[in-house]
C-alpha cells in the first residue's frame, strides 16, 4: 500500500472517531448510559419517553392499509434470513479453521437495544428488533463473506464499488499483478488479524 492511500486511510480512521465521540456527547445529551451492555436513562427521561408512547392497538388502527396487508411478506423474509445465518455460520466454522481465517464474532454484530426505548409500543419494539436482526446478521455475514474475499481473491474491481467492506482498501489494485501475488504470498499460512484490520 501505498504512503498517499495509508494516509487517506488514516485520515478515515480519525474521522471515525471524531464521529464516535459526537456520538457520545449526544448520549450525554439524551441522558442516557450503558452498563454493561444494558442501556439505563434517567428516570426522569424514562417518564417523559413513557408519555409519549402510542398505544399499540391505535397504533394499528390509525396504520395504512397497504402497510397492514403487507406486513406478512415483510415478517416471511426472516425464514430465508435465519437459514442464510444459519448456513454462515456453519460455513464459517468448518472452513475457516481450514483456511486459517480468523473467525467472526458473532454476537459482536446482533445489538438488541431499542426495547429499552419506553416511547416504543410492543408492535413497534417487534418491527425494531426484527429490522436489528436482520440488518446485523448481514452485516455479520457480509464480514464473513469479506473476510473470505481476503483469503481468495483480494483484487479491487475495476469499476468503482459500492459501499465496500472495511478490508477492501487493502486489496492489489485491479490489474496489477505483481501486488497480487504478494498478497496471495502473504496469505499462503491463513489471514492475520492485522490484515483485516
Amino acid at each position: 500500500m501505498d504512503a498517499q492511500f495509508a494516509g487517506l486511510l488514516e485520515k478515515l480512521r480519525a474521522v471515525e472517531a471524531e464521529i464516535e465521540a459526537e456520538l457520545t456527547r449526544r448520549r450525554e445529551a439524551l441522558r442516557y448510559e450503558v452498563h454493561n451492555r444494558r442501556i439505563v436513562f434517567e428516570k426522569e427521561v424514562r417518564r417523559l419517553h413513557t408519555t409519549m408512547k402510542t398505544n399499540a392497538l391505535r397504533y394499528l388502527a390509525e396504520a395504512r392499509p397497504l402497510i397492514v396487508l403487507t406486513a406478512p411478506i415483510i415478517y416471511s423474509v426472516i425464514v430465508p434470513m435465519i437459514v442464510l445465518d444459519i448456513m454462515v455460520m456453519i460455513y464459517q466454522a468448518v472452513c475457516f479453521p481450514a483456511y486459517g481465517i480468523p473467525q467472526v464474532r458473532r454476537r459482536d454484530y446482533l445489538v438488541f437495544d431499542r426495547q429499552h426505548l419506553a416511547y416504543l409500543n410492543i408492535i413497534e419494539k417487534f418491527n425494531c428488533a426484527y429490522c436489528s436482526y436482520f440488518n446485523q446478521a448481514i452485516a455479520f455475514v457480509r464480514e464473513v463473506a469479506s473476510r473470505t474475499e481476503v483469503y481468495w481473491c483480494p483484487i479491487k474491481h475495476a469499476r468503482r464499488v459500492l459501499g465496500p467492506h472495511p478490508h477492501y482498501a487493502g486489496f492489489a489494485d485491479f490489474g496489477d499483478a505483481q501486488a497480487y501475488r504478494e498478497r496471495v504470498a502473504e496469505l499462503k499460512d491463513g489471514v492475520k488479524p492485522e490484515r483485516l484490520a
